[in-house]
């Protein structure tokens, strides 16, 4: 069994997703409403027929998932959770963590901790929380 991410996003789903490419790689697929079967399509305003359905971006063999399914009157933004990334070297950690800070929020500045050689916390421009980690070597 795997577990993945999916977030939902209020019209930022293809910016959010190029982004997160540009940061961390990977292999990004996008589908829009306007390319699923119209009984499928017909159920959303014309308005959502560029946004995105469904984006996958795929890093070795884990998915990070998102949609712009939201319908905007109930949107409330990402709320309650973070994507944790867990990386094999302080170097990668900072260089990643300096890349999804980038017009967004620091919690938690990247730094050493008692349970980790770099660790940071930190809210990016799209509004998702994210923790990056490199655990100490022993």
């Amino acid at each position: 069994m795997k577990i993945n991410a999916y977030l939902m996003f209020d019209g930022q789903c293809e910016e959010a997703f190029n982004f997160y490419a540009q940061c961390l790689g990977g292999k990004l697929e996008l589908m829009r409403f306007a390319e699923a079967p119209d009984n499928v399509c017909g159920e959303f305003p014309a308005e959502y027929q560029q946004r995105i359905m469904h984006a996958c971006l795929t890093l070795g063999d884990q998915l990070l998932m998102a949609s712009d399914s939201a319908p905007p009157h109930v949107y409330e933004g990402i709320k309650g959770c973070s994507i944790a990334l867990n990386v094999d070297s302080v170097a990668e950690g900072e260089r990643l963590f300096a890349a999804l800070a980038e017009q967004g929020q620091v919690q938690m500045p990247m730094q050493a901790t008692f349970w980790a050689a770099g660790f940071g916390m930190l809210v990016d421009r799209f509004g998702v929380s994210w923790m990056v980690n490199c655990e100490k070597n022993e």
